[in-house]
């Protein structure tokens, strides 16, 4: 009864401020409230008709100038038509339909949403309800952590179906990538003040997300906290007392750690006589084997069809080598490259790579143009650290998990797109794009309104922190001619 009347009343709201759709197809695409209930929102289409009236509602009410597609926005439409064309000519057409219904509209909202996201209040709106949607699973499932109910396959995220965020690899990658969001809201956050309050609750988040990779004992995740406290090391000043608090930490915290935990973490060392590192390795060969016969892939669910001959050889302690041979079929990929490149093919896997490393490259852009700016704009350089951190710890985590589609990281890349556009478009900081043209062809717009306050006609003046703009020659090059 709860979850109805929350998701009745953002309907209602929305009717007002039809942006609260944006922000309630969020929580829905990630929280699946649907899968929480037993009778009601359980056979409601809820996603859907939230995903409707979030379009419409921008057709009906919403500011129509910021229309125009950036390259990742035309890459991703190019990554939707692939999918559709690989789903009409997939090898098992009903189980590529089956993930096709939730492809397309995770594609979809990722191209529509940059053009909803140009103000600072709606940016901030999206990260917070990105944190808090995934605070209600991580938060649950750091508290059965410490309470002692974790293992692998085995921790109860509120729901039994092991799919989709609730499934341990997954959410254990994704977790941890909230964190440099949830820092950053701790202290850049104007929706929720920053206060002593705002930030135990962003920490106790963030010490939460730490918890679900040993709550779901998933090596993935220890992998990508391994990268996070990398990437931490570049904007700490000093180092070694970082890294020597970071070693402190991870030995005080090693013997509080369960056994089943540690010994499932050494098996990270070698793959040899682990079944499940020695089965990926064979489903990645036989992908690059299927992708030469296919090189547009076989569509959605494409390694239903692979048969696996695995070897698990191994040497025991005199050097002796134990020969042993196992046989599967129809195993998953275990990796998104492999899971673009066996189902989309090799010109999905070149979007794919494209779609990131362009997010990742143009976060390092805006945060060096804006690292030393102060004032109203103090906040794009720590969002834009923020978001390239989250993107380079899915692309290491994604390695071992099966996560190319999952709406999460197409939400991650929205908010990329939508800040670069912020940085280059509203606060007037000329960052080096390839795609844009000369500056001095550029007509100057008029900033958007922040929430509830009303249009500017005139051009946007220059914000303090910021160099005026060269003066365009007015003459033409060689003289004028007096007019009679």
């Amino acid at each position: 009864m709860f979850l109805i009347f929350f998701m009745l009343s953002m309907l209602i709201v929305g009717f007002r401020r039809p942006f609260i759709y944006i922000c309630a197809y969020i929580y829905i695409d990630i929280v699946s409230p649907q899968r929480l209930s037993y009778y009601y929102l359980s056979v409601i289409p809820i996603s859907l008709i939230v995903f409707c009236a979030a379009i419409i509602g921008w057709a009906m009410a919403d500011d129509k100038r910021w229309v125009k597609p950036s390259p990742r926005q035309v890459l991703l439409i190019l990554v939707l038509l692939l999918c559709g064309y690989t789903t009409l000519t997939a090898d098992f057409p009903d189980e590529a339909v089956t993930k096709w219904e939730w492809v397309w509209k995770a594609l979809v909202f990722a191209i529509f949403m940059p053009v909803t996201l140009y103000t600072r209040v709606r940016i901030e709106a999206v990260v917070l309800f990105m944190l808090i949607s995934i605070s209600s699973i991580t938060i649950v499932g750091g508290i059965k952590t410490l309470a002692g109910g974790g293992g692998y396959g085995t921790l109860n995220l509120m729901v039994s179906s092991n799919s989709g965020l609730y499934e341990g690899s997954t959410i254990s990658v994704f977790a941890i990538c909230s964190i440099p969001l949830a820092l950053f809201a701790a202290r850049y956050s104007t929706l929720i003040v920053p206060s002593i309050f705002s930030r135990i609750y962003w920490y106790g988040l963030a010490f939460a997300c730490l918890l679900i990779p040993i709550g779901t004992q998933a090596r993935t995740g220890l992998l990508c906290i391994a990268m996070l406290a990398v990437l931490h090391l570049r904007a700490v000043k000093r180092k070694m007392l970082y890294l020597a608090l970071l070693a402190g930490a991870l030995a005080a915290a090693v013997p509080f750690l369960p056994d089943t935990y540690t010994k499932r973490m050494d098996t990270i060392q070698g793959y040899k006589g682990d079944a499940s590192a020695s089965t990926r390795l064979a489903v990645w060969k036989w992908t690059i084997d299927y992708a030469k016969d296919h090189p547009f892939g076989g569509g959605f669910n494409a390694y239903i069809g692979n048969k696996l001959e695995i070897d698990m050889s191994y040497k025991t302690a005199d050097g002796t080598v134990v020969r042993v041979v196992g046989y599967d079929a129809g195993r998953a990929y275990h990796n998104s490259y492999f899971e673009m490149l066996g189902e989309q093919g090799y010109p999905g896997l070149a979007l794919f790579l494209l779609i990131h490393l362009i997010g990742v490259i143009r976060m390092e852009n805006v945060q060096r143009s804006f690292k030393d700016v102060e004032g109203n704009y103090v906040w794009v350089a720590p969002l834009a650290k923020a978001l390239q951190a989250s993107h380079l710890v899915f692309l290491l985590g994604c390695s071992f998990v099966g996560i190319a589609f999952q709406p999460f990281i197409y939400l991650i890349v929205a908010l990329e797109i939508s800040l670069d556009r912020y940085a280059q478009t509203y606060v007037k900081r000329r960052i080096w794009n390839p795609f844009r043209k000369n500056e001095r062809s550029e007509p100057q717009v008029a900033p958007p309104p922040e929430e509830g306050e009303p249009a500017q006609a005139a051009p946007a003046p220059v914000d303090e922190g910021f160099a005026p703009q060269s003066t365009r020659r007015r003459e033409a090059r060689w003289g004028s001619v007096p007019r009679s």
